[in-house]
């Protein structure tokens, strides 16, 4: 699997040339994925699918790119084939021809802020906090938890990688942030009291979801049965055994570069994240849709309504509907 760690700077809005250009849907050349975050033990459920779907004769190529924003408009322009995000705000603002096809985790997030500097939500009206990337299922929760609490962040910070938040907290240099759970338990290890989780209630949506451009869902459409075969295979085998995540970190020599520190992490992250429902079994389903539409339009990213949205408009449940009838 190659892995290209290039920074792609792009405008946000995509010209009207770009859009249009198709996506390369030859059979022989890799499906080719893009994450806007750095490599980290979250990725390993993904890096594992797409070595199985490898092993099927089904090449893939990862590529970091430095937003959620520039994959996005990678996909796109063609320059990948598939995204790892939840565009529904963009789909929705853009009408842009692509669609989610596999749901890969759910919003499972720990608010903290420096107990020396704040005590609850109230103290966070007029400052600052920190969250992985525009667009994202951790803006959208701090967005609705201003709503919620009746206050107004003086400006939202955008850093990728729950462990770089984390360590930004330690440091010193963030205050208030959400982290994912294994970087919480971190923070309670090396903090103590320090850090403090400011509670939320009643929140179920989808995080992060796998979105193609329409056209290399149409083309490619048995090489990306095959790959949502293998991340329906790959999330069961993690959720009945999470040790499972070490064994084969090892076995296809993912992520390679991670301190022994880090790595060791994957197993109870993967452990607490199978306990805490982060990573559905099923691939996702039209009601989850419903369930994302509200909790967007509550933290004010979307304005359409649960009640009147038609799913086919963010979602292709085909790949998903054939990779389980294969099963």
């Amino acid at each position: 699997m190659t892995t290209d760690r290039r920074n792609l700077m792009k405008g946000a809005c995509l010209a009207a040339a770009i859009a249009v250009a198709g996506p390369a849907l030859a059979q022989d050349d890799p499906l080719r994925v893009a994450m806007g975050d750095i490599a980290s033990v979250e990725s390993l459920n993904l890096l594992i699918a797409m070595e199985r779907a490898e092993e099927r004769g089904v090449p893939m190529e990862l590529t970091y790119f430095n937003s959620e924003d520039v994959a996005v408009q990678a996909v796109l322009s063609g320059e990948a084939d598939i995204g790892v995000g939840a565009p529904y705000a963009f789909i929705e603002n853009s009408d842009a021809p692509i669609r989610m096809f596999y749901r890969m985790s759910t919003l499972l997030f720990f608010p903290v802020v420096n107990s020396e500097v704040y005590s609850g939500w109230e103290d966070l009206d007029g400052e600052e906090v920190t969250v992985h990337s525009r667009g994202s299922g951790t803006e959208a929760l701090m967005r609705l938890m201003e709503k919620e609490h009746g206050i107004e962040f003086s400006n939202i910070s955008y850093v990728p990688g729950s462990e770089v938040r984390a360590g930004a907290m330690l440091q010193g240099t963030v205050n208030a942030s959400i982290v994912d759970a294994a970087n919480f338990r971190l923070l309670q290890e090396r903090g103590g009291e320090k850090f403090k989780r400011l509670p939320i209630d009643g929140v179920n949506a989808t995080d992060e979801a796998l979105y193609a451009n329409t056209e290399v869902l149409e083309g490619r459409a048995e090489d990306m049965q095959v790959f949502v075969e293998e991340l329906l295979r790959t999330w069961r085998d993690i959720d009945e055994n999470p040790e499972l995540v070490g064994e084969l970190r090892e076995e296809y020599g993912l992520l390679a570069d991670l301190p022994d520190n880090v790595a060791a992490e994957a197993v109870p992250y993967y452990t607490e994240a199978v306990e805490g429902g982060v990573y559905p079994t099923d691939g996702g389903e039209p009601a989850d849709v419903a369930d994302d539409i509200n909790f967007l339009a509550a933290a004010g990213q979307v304005e359409s309504s649960a009640d009147e949205v038609d799913p086919s408009r963010y979602w292709d449940f085909g790949p998903l509907e054939k990779a389980k009838s294969a099963q």
